[in-house]
């Protein structure tokens, strides 16, 4: 079934410990002015989303979970409107309606009543400490009038009438009534301020990135931008923040998170999309803000301690807030929001450089723990299969993915990292068969109905399919005129969406895409009788705004043949023929199903265990390929840890099965050729800014869970809508192969280093002032050569680029190949006594680092496939 809304009924936010399944003795959540209060103590509280149908059960959710260990978890419901919702009789969403309110609370009801059934809230002693209703109702209550108040009113009643125990919140509901929680939702959320003074700042989405369009640019968030939007969240008062998401994912099968979203639902978050525990951070935007949270975790005794901070200017668009209490707790934040350039600032009688577009975390009021435009340690910045420019403004370490490839990628900036594509491609397989997707009408389970059905109300969103078909007749007087004329006549539809591809007499003709669009198609007919035939699809549904039931599928208003002799003609009200699969026994075991408006669909020829009486054929390596054909082919795949993706750039659209899993559509739609510029952090950001992939397929790696393989014979189906054959498709797994690191002697130090409050009574310290580089390879996989290192002056170069400057330690090598060498990850100082003296008095040295990874095996983690 599909769903229509990513998350409007409530969304859960849990505590730290349910990643490792842990429970609780029972204790309290409230809040005031300042902060939550759990269990008794004010708390700055982090937590990250995720939605657990864009990963797989079996393994995945486990080890996701394991990444959140140290912060909460929101949990999130990505699913939303059911269509069937849509059949209930005199339903209106999200309004002052009765059938729609009796569903919600329905729904709400039976969600809070089976988590306190399984002890989930905290007074129970489980994770839950906090619950949303409705999400982002604010934007659009006015379209309702005054019953969209009311509405909004009942849900919070309602909500917090079911006794769940924990406070409730509304995010972008600056009217939420008294007692439910205003919270924020943007990129950036540091000016915000509930709708009253008793209540926390909490911010329920950080959008970490945006989503991805099939046709569209790729949109990336730095790392550095969006340290500083939670920087200066807590420093201005904020006390809770959320990540949307921090776990992305994927849209199996038909889940698409909108209308022409990707399958990818990466989202540029900190966990990348190929949730298997082997291969999850995406660098270098984990790892910086797993620093940023621990910066401000050493900060909470001082930010808990005042119901506010004092305010200091530091300069023109310099400045700071300090959180300070009557005894030996402080904590500061200076801040430079200058957009161009760094601002060396005097705070506590001490000098401090602040770069453009950044804060700086002084846990102790004195030393600068965390920058949020520098990478305190070396992290992997990472490449999710593609082949084009991901750009990156700041780097320490950085990876280069080998994706099954001999050719190793290159970077010849370290702003515009690119990984190259393949010189050769071992395909998935030689050996193909095939079966045709009749065009039109292809049963006896067909009905005909005067005039144009929508989309949705026919197939109830059980295929992204539905064939309209009609029959006209074209007189002798016709065609004379057309061909004396020299024109065509011309097909045309009033509105349509999301896409439709039209056939006349079995023959294609054209296609048209895009949301509730007007369509323009000549047509060549003959003399009698012709066939029209429309084959209408959904790309996902619509999943924002007001009045959702009404936006439907399909065509709407008139469809016309326009240029004939005496005038258009209206085929709106003929009788048209739709296919439905009414009444068919589904071979697996005499269940009927909902309508299938595809053959393939209805014969299952994705299934494992498909034993029909469809005749596979084998396909020739010079068939001419055709539209509407499914393919099929077996492969092996060998152990490993690294990730699995598809590469169906080779391919037009549709869909594809991995041993009777879904793994959802796939578009080689290419995007714009303009709009790919070099990233810059510094300054505002919006979805349009640091966009990638210009020119390229929108996407063209599809994830494969590794979950849903086995080591030989796998399935793979593919239902193919253009005239594409499948015999370049190839499968690869990725690693990253090279790493490098670039860290000086005036990058902070780790913050390892810093005595935690808990164990010294929330006094903070310092116990070591040295920076350190980090550098790891992916799990399962070790550092096996050092190919460069220069502790002095390196030249300042891109990786894999490097060379020495003027000053440079002879035992540079010597030094990091011994700390390195043969480990998974490793660490150096970055100090004179490291490399056994000062290669060079009175300069600020820096340590420069080119290493390579190696997996367990010569084995890049899959076999040749049969």
């Amino acid at each position: 079934m599909g769903f229509i809304f990513r998350r409007v009924f409530l969304g859960l936010f849990v505590q730290s410990l349910i990643v490792a399944g842990e429970f609780f003795k029972p204790f309290n959540v409230s809040y005031d002015g300042r902060a939550m209060i759990i269990d008794g103590e004010r708390r700055m509280l982090i937590s990250g989303g995720i939605h657990y149908p864009r990963a797989t059960p079996e393994v995945e959710w486990m080890s996701l979970k394991r990444m959140y260990f140290g912060m909460a978890m929101s949990h999130e419901g990505d699913r939303g409107f059911p269509v069937w919702l849509r059949d209930v009789p005199g339903i209106e969403f999200r309004t002052d309606n009765m059938p729609f309110k009796e569903e919600m609370q329905r729904f709400v009801k039976k969600i809070v009543d089976l988590m306190q059934k399984e002890s989930l809230f905290s007074w129970q002693g489980g994770p839950i400490i906090m619950l949303q209703i409705e999400n982002e109702y604010g934007n659009i209550e006015n379209s309702f009038g005054p019953k969209g108040k009311d509405y909004m009113r009942w849900a919070a009643e309602m909500a917090v009438g079911l006794g769940a125990g924990v406070p409730w919140v509304m995010c972008k509901q600056d009217d939420a009534p008294e007692y439910i929680i205003d919270t924020c939702n943007g990129y950036y959320c540091d000016g915000f301020k509930p709708n009253s003074n008793n209540m926390p700042t909490i911010w329920t989405e950080n959008w970490d990135g945006w989503y991805t369009s099939w046709g569209d640019r790729v949109p990336h968030r730095p790392a550095q931008d969006i340290a500083f939007a939670v920087a200066r969240f807590f420093q201005r008062g904020g006390s809770f923040q959320n990540y949307y998401m921090y776990f992305g994912g994927t849209n199996f099968g038909r889940t698409a998170g909108g209308p022409n979203y990707i399958t990818s639902y990466d989202y540029d978050a900190p966990i990348d999309e190929y949730g298997t525990p082997y291969r999850l951070l995406r660098q270098p935007k984990w790892g910086h803000l797993k620093d940023l949270h621990a910066a401000i975790k050493l900060c909470e005794p001082a930010l808990v301690a005042v119901s506010s901070p004092q305010y200091v200017k530091l300069g023109p668009k310099q400045e700071a807030h300090v959180y300070r209490d009557n005894g030996s707790k402080c904590s500061a934040f200076l801040a430079n929001i200058d957009e161009h350039n760094s601002a060396t600032v005097k705070f506590l009688n001490q000098a401090y450089t602040l770069p453009p577009w950044s804060v700086s975390i002084l846990p102790d009021c004195r030393n600068i723990a965390f920058n949020t435009a520098k990478f305190l340690q070396t992290y992997l910045i990472s490449f999710e299969f593609v082949k084009f420019p991901v750009n990156v403004s700041y780097w320490a370490q950085t990876s280069i993915k080998n994706v099954g490839f001999d050719e190793v990628s290159y970077l010849n900036d370290p702003a515009n990292l690119k990984l190259m594509a393949p010189y050769e491609v071992d395909h998935i397989s030689r050996t193909w068969s095939f079966v045709r997707e009749p065009i039109g009408v292809w049963s006896d389970s067909n009905f005909t109905y005067q005039g144009i059905l929508e989309h949705l109300n026919v197939t109830k969103d059980q295929s992204d399919y539905l064939w309209y078909t009609t029959r006209i007749y074209i007189s002798d007087e016709d065609i004379s005129f057309w061909e004396e004329n020299q024109v065509s006549p011309v097909l045309t539809i009033d509105s349509m969406r999301d896409l439709v591809y039209i056939f006349v007499n079995g023959q294609f003709t054209g296609s048209a895409k895009g949301k509730w669009i007007k369509v323009f198609q000549p047509v060549d007919l003959i003399q009698g009788y012709n066939d029209i035939m429309l084959l209408s699809q959904t790309v996902g549904l619509q999943n924002y705004g007001a009045f959702l039931e009404k936006d439907g599928a399909g065509f709407r208003g008139q469809i016309k043949l326009k240029g004939c002799k005496n005038g258009d003609l209206n085929i709106t009200e003929f009788m048209w023929a739709y296919q439905v699969r009414k009444n068919i026994v589904c071979m697996s075991g005499g269940k009927t199903l909902s309508p299938l408006l595809c053959l393939g669909e209805s014969l299952k020829l994705y299934a494992i265990d498909e034993h029909g009486s469809t005749e596979w054929t084998e396909l020739p390596p010079d068939a001419i390929a055709t539209r509407f054909s499914w393919y099929k082919t077996y492969f092996d795949v060998s152990g490993g840890l690294d990730p699995v993706a598809l590469d169906l750039s080779s391919m037009g659209k549709g869909q594809v099965w991995i041993n009777g899993h879904h793994i959802g559509r796939y578009w080689t739609l290419n995007a714009p050729k303009d709009g790919c510029q070099p990233c810059d952090y510094r300054g505002a950001y919006d979805s349009d800014k640091c966009v990638t992939g210009c020119g390229h397929p929108t996407q063209s790696w599809y994830h494969i869970p590794r979950s849903w393989l086995q080591a030989s014979n796998n399935l793979l189906v593919i239902f193919e809508e253009t005239e594409k054959n499948p015999f370049e498709i190839s499968i690869k797994s990725s690693f990253t192969e090279t790493v490098c690191g670039e860290v000086s002697e005036n990058h902070p130090p780790p913050l390892h280093a810093w005595l935690q409050p808990k164990s010294s009574n929330g006094t903070i310290s310092l116990n070591n002032t040295v920076p350190e580089m980090h550098l790891h390879c992916n799990a399962g996989h070790t550092i096996s050569s050092v190919k460069f290192a220069s502790y002095g002056t390196p030249q300042k170069g891109s990786c894999q680029n490097f060379s020495r400057g003027n000053c440079h330690a002879a035992n540079s090598v010597s030094v990091v190949s011994q700390a390195c060498m043969g480990r998974q990850s490793c660490s150096i100082s970055i100090s004179n006594t490291a490399f056994g003296g000062d290669p060079c008095r009175g300069v600020v040295k820096t340590l420069s680092v080119e290493m390579k990874c190696s997996p367990p095996s010569s084995s890049t983690g899959l076999s040749q496939m049969k």
